[in-house]
């Protein structure tokens, strides 16, 4: 029995001790190659202007800069403080002329029609308060043929992995946020009946162990 979703936020992660926090976790998961940005990759996204939604620290997006030639990333994010550290770690990869931070909510996303190439967002799905106008808004910013890719923690996740994820996890500060992140997630089931009403109904929506993958391309 899978327990209703508990709504976390939809204001992004604020507050310095939260953001040194995530920003611990990411580097982390960056560290040991935990990212998602081999499946991003594989999944076709590998050229032209990418956008991601709620980047966080940037570590994700900077990692795909990194590993793809003559690529740029635009990004948007709703939290100023995430996004000054986004800007310091991308001073850090030397990655700054190749990727702009853009404050703002994905639900109405400042760009025109059909301006990317890719869109992409990794761990930020559950907070986001509106799904569907957000689903509706990265079909609208993609270019025809444009391919887009969104992970994201399943609240259904097995209870051994569960507790193996916590009992690994060594700055224990990190658990309570693993915790209420998991309780607002979302399942399989949930996402097919949201994906079904938006302009992305074609997409692939994939179980993995730990999280669920959202891909696709515009017609």
């Amino acid at each position: 029995m899978v327990r209703p979703r508990i709504k976390e936020t939809d204001n992004g992660i604020q507050g310095s001790f939260d953001i040194r926090v995530f920003d611990k976790m990411r580097r982390k998961m960056r560290d040991s190659n935990h990212l998602d940005t081999d499946h991003l990759i594989k999944s076709g996204i590998d050229h032209g202007l990418a956008l991601e939604i709620g980047p966080g620290p940037g570590y994700l997006g900077l990692e795909w800069l990194h590993k793809t030639n003559d690529t740029t990333l635009k990004a948007v994010e709703i939290s100023q403080g995430m996004i000054h550290l986004a800007e310091h770690n991308a001073d850090e990869y030397n990655l700054r002329d190749r990727v702009t931070y853009i404050p703002g909510d994905a639900k109405d996303l400042p760009f025109k029609d059909g301006g990317f190439d890719a869109v992409f967002s990794s761990g930020s799905l559950h907070e986001w308060a509106e799904p569907l106008r957000i689903f509706n808004e990265i079909y609208r910013v993609l270019k025809s043929g444009g391919k887009y890719y969104i992970s994201d923690l399943r609240r259904d996740l097995n209870p051994i992995i569960k507790f193996l994820i916590v009992k690994s996890t060594e700055s224990r500060e990190i658990i309570p946020r693993f915790i209420t992140s998991l309780q607002a997630a979302y399942t399989k089931k949930e996402l097919e009946i949201i994906i079904a009403e938006s302009m992305l109904k074609e997409a692939i929506i994939k179980n993995n162990p730990v999280d669920l993958e959202i891909t696709g391309l515009k017609k």
